[in-house]
């Protein structure tokens, strides 16, 4: 996974960051040609917001996605203010990082890969928290989700009572025949009463409502699209947890298959221009669309399926055919 000299470059460009024109002419390099250093500066930026300077998500995403797709993303304008200057990224981030990136994938089930990207945000400046769930109150729809509240739990019976065709039932389905818990993570564990109130909020209703958005966006419950959709989530609200993995997956690729990264580019680009392109889903009331057919709910709320620039079992296959 790199030498010292080499992990050491990369801890710098991510330390330093860089404009967004940097971004787009990266992304825009990639897409002409795969070039690995250009991989790993890209991915550099993109911990780089995750890690030092969450204000910095909207603008190295779309300016990639610019460069990458050819033509700007075309989301709501998102204005964050002066943040001051990136915080320094300690050494101990650095450790769980490379730690992290050197697991074998057979060790990295989804739970875990979850729980140990998330133990990263842990380990970086005591202020992203803040500064984190500042930003996210600049995004379109958070400040008004937010104000709700941490949100209660759904339940399974009521969802069991939804009839055939429904969303309800689609998710209740979706959980029960795949053995999935109701919430991907238990909230309840996870220290959200130390977090800023806007990201206590923000995490507890993702995890409530991860596999939920996977129906209503379009993503498939596979490896490719679980990337995917943490593109998406970022794209909808600046989801810090989804930043720390999307930087971390690009950087993995970077290091370790970097001919893998107009595959990886492709997926995270256009489903991070979905998610902005997506009218903002955090405050939908979603027990009182249960009982509807989803096409009539994603038509009511304004969602167009995700269109997948790959099969979305193509990790699956590939493995099954290794």
């Amino acid at each position: 996974m790199g030498g010292g000299e080499e992990r050491a470059g990369f801890a710098a460009l991510t330390g330093a960051g860089a404009d967004d024109a940097a971004a787009k002419a990266l992304a825009a390099r990639l897409k002409a040609g795969s070039n690995p250093a250009d991989l790993k500066a890209l991915a550099a930026l993109w911990l780089h917001a995750a890690a030092a300077a969450p204000e910095r998500v909207v603008g190295v995403y779309d300016a990639a996605a610019e460069g990458w797709l050819g033509a700007p993303v075309g989301g709501a304008a998102i204005r964050f203010g002066d943040a001051g200057p990136p915080e320094i990224i300690p050494q101990r981030f650095w450790d769980g990082f490379w730690d992290l990136l050197q697991e074998h994938e057979r060790n990295l089930g989804a739970v875990n890969l979850t729980t140990r990207t998330a133990a990263l945000a842990g380990l970086i400046s005591a202020n992203i928290p803040g500064r984190a769930a500042k930003a996210a109150m600049a995004w379109p729809g958070v400040p008004a989700a937010a104000a709700q509240g941490i949100p209660r739990k759904f339940s399974l019976d009521v969802l069991a009572k939804c009839p055939d065709g429904s969303l309800g039932r689609a998710f209740h389905d979706l959980i029960v025949d795949n053995g999935f818990d109701l919430e991907v993570l238990d909230r309840d564990a996870l220290g959200l009463d130390k977090l800023p109130p806007t990201l206590a909020y923000l995490n507890a209703r993702i995890l409530q409502c991860h596999d939920l958005w996977h129906i209503v966006g379009g993503y498939s419950q596979t490896a490719l699209h679980e990337v995917a959709i943490s593109a998406f989530q970022l794209g909808q609200f600046g989801h810090h947890y989804s930043s720390m993995f999307l930087g971390m997956v690009l950087a993995r690729v970077a290091f370790e298959r970097p001919e893998g990264g107009p595959l990886m580019l492709d997926t995270i680009l256009s489903a991070w221009a979905h998610g902005r392109r997506t009218p903002p889903l955090l405050g939908v009331n979603w027990p009182s669309v249960w009982d509807r057919p989803l096409a009539e709910v994603r038509a009511g709320l304004g969602v167009s399926p995700y269109v997948s620039p790959y099969p979305a079992d193509l990790f699956e296959k590939l493995s099954a055919a290794a």
